[in-house]
């Protein structure tokens, strides 16, 4: 059974809704955590550029507890607990990844397709994760781990380039 794709009234009918759905963004057809993911990253550039990154951080905890109530809230409201139109988790997420890379197009955009390739792929244990812990929180730590992921790889490259 496929759940229905919301619509723009649904996601501004309710604060939690809006956040969940990235504001609009979790609406494409095709690809929402992709365009979510893309909707971040000119975001993540801006405050990077203005936000002190210990600031940034902070907010991206808030904003990471806050996605907890939005996405239960949502899912609860659309009956599907991890909709695939709900983004705010890659956009956190992926906000978390610009705060600690370089501020550099290539090593973004390499954030970029790591983050969405674990974000997809689910590689242990986040497909563990994944499958076991439901509601807002599980749809915004599966996401968390991508991040992580993203991170060590990113971190590992670093390392092997001097």
């Amino acid at each position: 059974m496929t759940a229905a794709q919301p619509s723009a009234g649904f996601t501004f009918s309710h604060p939690a809704h809006a956040l969940a759905l990235g504001f609009g963004s979790g609406l494409s057809p095709v690809g929402p955590g992709t365009v979510g993911t893309l909707v971040a990253w000119p975001i993540g550039w801006f405050l990077g550029g203005v936000v002190a990154p210990s600031l940034l951080l902070a907010i991206l905890a808030l904003a990471f507890i806050t996605g907890i109530w939005a996405c239960e809230v949502t899912g609860r409201h659309l009956g599907v607990s991890d909709h695939s139109a709900m983004v705010w988790d890659e956009m956190v997420a992926f906000l978390l990844v610009l705060v600690i890379v370089p501020r550099d197009l290539a090593w973004q955009a390499a954030a970029f397709v790591l983050f969405r390739a674990f974000d997809i792929g689910k590689p242990p244990p986040i497909d563990w994760f994944d499958r076991r812990v439901r509601g807002g929180f599980g749809v915004m730590f599966d996401d968390l781990l991508a991040a992580g992921y993203t991170l060590v790889c990113l971190a590992a490259v670093k390392r092997l380039l001097g």
